[in-house]
């Protein structure tokens, strides 16, 4: 699989998100945040500043949350039973998924502030 071109690749990444999108109900509630914001931050006259904190934050959220879907479908995979080091392993993806969401709130929140004052 190594050296393969560089529109085969991007091809495996697209349908990385695809796939993410269609099995994760988290990633289609946080595509469909990310809509929302983006209709607000463009109703609000949102600076080119606001628009790329925003779009940073978001990212790290849609990150994350594929990341956990990655380990999740591969622990599952590897080891179908109940094992508490997997659940450790899940626990701590999805706990990375919690960290990137309030990162984005509190991001939102900073806009907020700075819209209303």
């Amino acid at each position: 699989m190594k050296g393969q071109g560089f529109v085969r690749r991007l091809g495996y990444a697209s349908q990385g998100i695809v796939t993410a999108f269609r099995r994760e109900r988290s990633m289609r509630t946080h595509g469909a945040a990310l809509l929302g914001v983006a209709i607000f931050l463009m109703a609000t006259g949102a600076s080119l500043l606001w628009w790329a904190l925003v779009g940073l934050a978001a990212g790290l959220v849609l990150v994350a949350e594929m990341a956990n879907t990655a380990i999740e479908t591969l622990a599952d995979l590897l080891h179908p039973g109940q094992h508490p080091e997997i659940g450790v392993a899940k626990d701590v993806a999805a706990g990375a998924v919690l960290v990137a969401t309030l990162v984005a709130v509190g991001v939102g929140l900073a806009y907020c502030a700075q819209w209303l004052g």
